[in-house]
């Protein structure tokens, strides 16, 4: 490990703790957003800002969580052909200075939270604390380890809401989640795909799932967040509550990138990382971009007819 760091003596400090925080996977805390936009707020400044801060303060945490588990799975992730990389493992960032980078930030989130709303300061804990037993006992626990991912997306819709003092939908819930458990179990596949027989070996959990059991989990998972956000938007109580019959124009921008991301599982090899995914892969990129732009202008009363 030593000659590794050695390769590496140019590396700059600060550059390398920045990219131990994992700011590419701040996109995730997006979905603090989706109460802002489906309780049609979107155009006030205060919550705009609420919302704002919410997702800042996830990115703190999150970040923290990051470097949690780099700390803790630091021998691991030098015996695997990618996480190795990673500037805690690579020795690029000292356990002293990642240590201490986790206390600020978590001290400052938490705080931060407090002084915004103290129930967001609630789920920001609990957001906190189920990833730390996360690092340190459920990802070794098959299918709740995904279960656990799906809900740090639960959270944040959750905090989105709470932030903002609106009713949190059932669908939203419902719908969040699932998504979350596709995304995951499309991870799980890609990972067992990617590093074959050294899959154990990188992820203890892994040994517990197969490529048919994780394809059947899939499976059941697109059908179920498909016909469920179908009957969201179909849902008269919805459209009572939201002013409008248009969001049925959303649906096929959830079909397609749906369908887009399996393509990308199982024909490229990819999802082991979500967020790289939506990076990189440019349709995807313009369907989510064209979902919420349709998503707004339907809530606006732009598009379909009010009820």
């Amino acid at each position: 490990m030593n000659t590794r760091a050695e390769k590496l003596p140019t590396a700059h400090p600060v550059r390398s703790l920045i990219r131990a925080l994992r700011p590419h996977q701040w996109i995730k805390n997006c979905v603090v957003f989706a109460a802002l936009i489906f309780a049609k707020r979107f155009t006030d400044p205060d919550s705009v800002l609420d919302a704002a801060l919410t997702f800042g303060l996830f990115c703190l945490l999150s970040s923290a969580v990051y470097l949690i588990n780099d700390l803790l799975d630091v021998e691991a992730d030098r015996c695997h052909p990618v996480k190795s990389l990673r500037p805690i493992a690579a020795g690029e960032v000292s356990l002293t200075t990642a240590v201490l980078t986790a206390t600020v930030l978590m001290v400052g989130g938490l705080g931060g939270a407090w002084l915004l709303s103290p129930t967001v300061a609630a789920v920001l804990l609990a957001y906190l604390l189920m990833n730390i037993a996360y690092s340190l006992w459920l990802k070794r626990a098959v299918i709740l380890d995904v279960m656990v991912l799906a809900t740090g997306f639960l959270l944040r819709a959750v905090a989105g809401g709470l932030v903002l003092e609106v009713e949190i939908s059932s669908w939203l819930i419902l719908c969040a989640t699932l998504l979350s458990l596709f995304l995951g179990f499309c991870k799980r596949r890609n990972e067992l795909v990617v590093l074959e027989e050294g899959a154990a070996e990188h992820r203890y959990i892994l040994r517990e799932y197969s490529l048919p059991f994780l394809d059947q989990l899939i499976s059941v998972v697109t059908a179920s967040t498909l016909v469920a956000y179908c009957f969201y938007t179909l849902s008269p109580e919805v459209q009572a509550k939201l002013g409008t019959n248009g969001l049925p124009w959303t649906i096929p921008f959830v079909l397609y990138g749906i369908f887009r991301y399996l393509y990308l599982v199982y024909q490229r090899s990819e999802g082991g990382s979500p967020t790289r995914v939506f990076y990189t892969d440019r349709p995807l990129l313009i369907d989510v971009a064209l979902w919420a732009l349709t998503a707004i202008l339907v809530l606006g009363g732009k598009l379909g007819n009010g009820v």
